[in-house]
């Protein structure tokens, strides 16, 4: 951390940064050296600020404020170290923290830990996750009373209309998108093909696998981050919000998954396109978690606006060979690379938590030898399926009363999570559509 820091002279301060369960980046500013001290005694603050409302409120009688007197957690840097702000004036640093109890026991609130103790539950089994996500958002001009697709900087139009695999619509933004390659590999965020998308100035950006899900997470956290940044920096919004428009297909977070045995081999790969019986299983358990863990993948009342039938984003329990109508695809290509494509979070959702979930329930699959349906075949949305949650109030409530999530959440984090929820879900329900979405836009 000194090496990177004298390396940069020009970086004067710091930001120190925990995820909290909404994936809003919560934490402090302070001068470049204090990234040191942080390093070796930690900062702190409490542990209540990684279970705020969407609006940063304290959450109403939640355990962690004023029954407890608002007691502190410990925070110190995750693996990933300082990296450059390149959305920000001045240059500056970023160190992601994660916090502890006093004693040193991991915080169970905090959503990286939650993921790290599944890729805990792989190791003790001798399997390491290779992970990755595509990332949709919107490029926005917030500025008037509605939402429209910004100006181009190129051609000065406005270009009303979707562009799927438009090379125009990169191009009509590449001062944008080449601002945006350049500050990924500043930030060692594995950035790899961009499109443009179904909806209005949506674009979509692949990250490249890793096989640690908890980078893997990272980058996305972090590539959420960079892009709202630094749009604002090129005068224009960026949302990953999971709707912005009524007309228009919403944005999703797609993962990609695979495990590899201690002999470096992919356990779903058969050496065929159908896969072995374990990837099967894997598949067996994503379906049974996925109506319990909704409100993971739609974290947000804007989230279910996107999930409807037709949208480009599933909403039957199902799963096929190469089929994006589904919510489990395993993709066609080499058997040595077979996965599992999960198909159903949105832009909107805190990555740490949402792979958690995917990876979980597929473990427990695995570890229950669970059998799948038979795959579907054509139009899923046209199939009468079992339907996962459709509204948020149903997602709350299925993530409270399944006994599927206390086999890969810590009981801290699903109390404290209801809590917010039902918070929001209730505050949210007082402000007009115009509102919502003027909360949604920036903050998720």
């Amino acid at each position: 951390m000194a090496d990177w820091l004298r390396a940069r002279p020009q970086v004067r301060t710091i930001r120190a940064a925990a995820c909290d369960l909404n994936g809003i980046a919560r934490g402090k500013r302070l001068p470049a050296h204090s990234a040191e001290k942080i390093a070796s005694d930690g900062t702190r603050f409490p542990m209540s600020a990684l279970n705020l409302d969407i609006w940063g409120e304290d959450i109403d009688d939640s355990p962690l404020v004023f029954d407890s007197g608002d007691r502190d957690g410990v925070l110190f840097p995750t693996e990933r170290g300082l990296v450059p702000m390149p959305w920000l004036e001045a240059p500056t640093a970023l160190l992601p923290i994660w916090m502890y109890r006093e004693d040193g026991r991991p915080y169970d609130g905090d959503p990286r830990h939650a993921l790290a103790r599944v890729v805990e539950r792989y190791r003790e089994r001798g399997l390491t996750v290779v992970a990755a996500v595509e990332l949709e958002f919107f490029l926005i001009d917030d500025s008037g009373k509605t939402l429209q697709v910004p100006i181009s900087p190129r051609s000065n139009k406005r270009r009303k209309a979707a562009e799927i695999l438009s090379i125009r619509a990169l191009d009509a933004f590449d001062a944008f998108f080449t601002d945006l390659y350049d500050a990924c590999e500043a930030m060692d965020i594995p950035a790899d093909t961009a499109i443009s998308e179904a909806g209005l100035g949506q674009f979509e950006i692949n990250l490249v696998h890793q096989p640690d899900p908890l980078r893997a997470a990272d980058d996305a956290w972090l590539f959420k981050m960079l892009v709202k940044g630094l749009a604002r920096r090129h005068g224009f919004a960026a949302s990953f919000m999971a709707k912005p428009y009524e007309d228009y297909a919403g944005s999703g977070m797609h993962a990609h998954f695979s495990v590899i045995d201690k002999n470096g081999r992919n356990i779903f790969d058969n050496g065929g396109p159908e896969g072995t019986d374990t990837l099967k299983h894997a598949i067996a358990g994503c379906l049974n978690g996925m109506s319990a863990c909704t409100l993971i993948f739609a974290p947000h009342l804007n989230s279910y606006d996107r999930m409807v039938p037709g949208a480009h984003a599933p909403s039957g329990l199902c799963w096929a060979y190469e089929n994006r109508t589904v919510a489990i695809r395993v993709p066609a290509g080499a058997p040595a690379a077979r996965r599992i494509e999960h198909r159903v979070s949105g832009g909107d959702v805190n990555p740490y938590l949402a792979l958690a979930a995917m990876l979980g329930a597929a473990l427990n699959g695995i570890e229950d030898a669970a059998e799948p349906p038979a795959p579907v075949t054509g139009n899923a949305y046209a199939l009468d399926l079992p339907r996962i949650p459709t509204d948020w109030a149903g997602a709350i409530a299925a993530f409270e009363e399944s006994p599927v999530v206390p086999r890969i959440f810590p009981d801290e984090l699903i109390r404290n999570l209801l809590l917010t929820k039902k918070q929001e879900l209730h505050y949210m329900a007082e402000l007009t559509p115009t509102e919502q979405v003027e909360i949604y836009l920036d903050t998720v």
